[in-house]
């Protein structure tokens, strides 16, 4: 919550979190202590060397004529010279001495800070985010210690009431549909199989009134004659469900709604181009395209965004048997193109060809997949940036402006070069589903890709790399990209003419 923070003696305060800068120069709130506490504040500060380097704090309790049990001060540096990238160190930083100390009830006024490229609204989304981050723990299968921080407070500077409730409303919604995800993505195999993603459709469907589910089993892909997606899930006693929620918040509208697919792999063995066993336990995380749709759709739920929306979740698991897909079988997709298999383990691209071609059927405005797609991603970009490929440059400036504001950042990697293509033919089918090279993997990806988008503005993001991450050798889901896709939406929302 957000108020605009006085004292008196009769107010009762846990922890009050306040910035000073290097120098001993004080922020306002700090003047106004020191003076109360006939400056005890600045005293302290010089007795103990403070020198106001990030990374530094000082935790002082029952400070003299004010109400606060204990008085938390961190570094911030050299005074109006931070930037966005500091301020998250310092917001970090900060949340982990209240829970090294156990803190529960604070008042934060970090955000008084004045952060180059960085207004009060995204001081609070980042502060949120941080703070969600830093306390999330998945315990569902192993008691562990908890701690919740059960009430901050944001003090409100000058007349921003609005900025401030809007911020907060936002960062809690998302980082509510973030937390959904990341909970389903690190569940294991055994539970999360592709008709636990379905029912999860449903019962997200139950819980909003204007989200509806469609459930499209084996059967019905078999009509459909979906056999890229088939083939993959031949090797599996786990049936593939394809999950279609249809977030539908604004009836007057009658443009094309927006379609975000997802990848769900439940979990990539390989198939008969078996990984190897090394990490091979971190192929469960081949779903978290799947996991990012849902905790979207969830988090625009939850803003109430008046828009229509429309998630596929493609779940399948990519096992091996005698029932399995071979490297040289020839697969007629969806859309009648055929593919020559080179590799199973180029699986996720087969499944996302004929659902591509499936959403063809919603004539939609923009389509953007979100998928594990290739190791390649990691190789070229990293752990922290995402791959982003497409068709139109509008929309790919669009979700580069989104991950630019949330720090939820990709990379455009481009698909117009005709060598990439060449990569892909076969000399007996229309393409193979992998190039032999070694180079460009997560380019030559999204161009196989790109051969079922024709008719439609798309984007594809390969969250690879950026989908978990390990921090203290234990791997965990990040709910990427959902921040970005979630302010993407909420551009659009807000546009004059809600058209991007």
């Amino acid at each position: 919550m957000a108020e605009r923070i006085t004292f008196s003696k009769k107010t009762s305060i846990d922890c009050i979190v306040v910035p000073v800068f290097a120098e001993f120069k004080l922020s306002a709130i700090v003047k106004k202590i020191n003076i109360l506490s006939n400056n005890y504040i600045l005293e302290i500060l010089k007795k103990n060397n403070f020198k106001g380097k990030i990374k530094q704090s000082l935790l002082l309790y029952q400070v003299p004529n004010f109400p606060s049990k204990k008085f938390l001060i961190i570094g911030c540096g050299i005074k109006d010279t931070l930037n966005r990238k500091q301020n998250k160190l310092i917001v970090n930083y900060t949340i982990n001495l209240l829970k090294k100390y156990e803190i529960q009830e604070i008042i934060w006024f970090l955000t008084d800070l004045k952060i180059k490229d960085c207004n009060t609204y995204w001081q609070i989304r980042d502060t949120i985010n941080i703070i969600e981050e830093n306390i999330y723990i998945f315990n569902k299968f192993k008691k562990i210690a908890l701690y919740h921080l059960l009430k901050i407070k944001f003090n409100i500077v000058k007349n921003n009431e609005i900025i401030y409730h809007n911020a907060i409303k936002h960062a809690q919604a998302i980082n509510l549909g973030i937390e959904k995800a990341k909970n389903i993505a690190n569940l294991p195999p055994n539970i999360c199989n592709p008709k636990y993603l379905s029912i999860k459709a449903i019962n997200l469907s139950k819980k909003y009134n204007n989200i509806f589910t469609e459930i499209i089993d084996e059967k019905t892909m078999e009509k459909m004659s979906m056999n890229a997606y088939l083939a993959v899930s031949k090797g599996s006693k786990n049936k593939p469900f394809m999950s279609i929620l249809k977030y539908m918040n604004n009836i007057t509208d009658k443009s094309q709604p927006i379609v975000l697919l997802g990848k769900g792999v439940t979990f990539d063995s390989g198939g008969i181009s078996l990984k190897p066993s090394k990490n091979m336990e971190d192929m469960k995380y081949d779903m978290c395209g799947a996991a990012a749709v849902y905790g979207t759709i969830y988090a625009i739920a939850k803003l109430k965004l008046p828009l229509n929306v429309i998630g596929v979740i493609a779940g399948c698991e990519n096992m091996l048997d005698s029932n399995s897909f071979r490297p040289s079988d020839i697969i007629k997709t969806m859309s009648g193109t055929t593919v020559e298999i080179i590799n199973t383990d180029a699986e996720g691209r087969l499944i996302l060809c004929d659902t591509l071609t499936y959403i063809k059927k919603f004539n939609p405005r923009y389509v953007i997949d979100i998928a594990t797609l290739t190791g390649a991603c990691i190789v070229a970009l990293g752990d922290n940036i995402s791959g982003l490929m497409s068709n139109d440059k509008k929309l790919s400036d669009y979700l580069i402006q989104a991950s630019l504001e949330t720090d939820d950042r990709v990379w455009k990697l481009p698909i117009d070069d005709k060598s990439y293509y060449d990569q892909l033919k076969s000399n007996i089918a229309d393409l193979t589903n992998s190039s032999n090279s070694n180079s460009g993997g997560a380019i030559t990806a999204a161009c196989f890709l790109s051969k079922f988008t024709k008719l439609y503005k798309w984007a594809h993001i390969d969250i690879a790399g950026t989908a978990s991450k390990y921090v203290e050798q234990k791997i965990s889901a990040t709910g990427r990209p959902i921040n970005m896709l979630c302010q993407f939406l909420i551009n659009i929302t807000y546009n004059s003419n809600n058209k991007l």
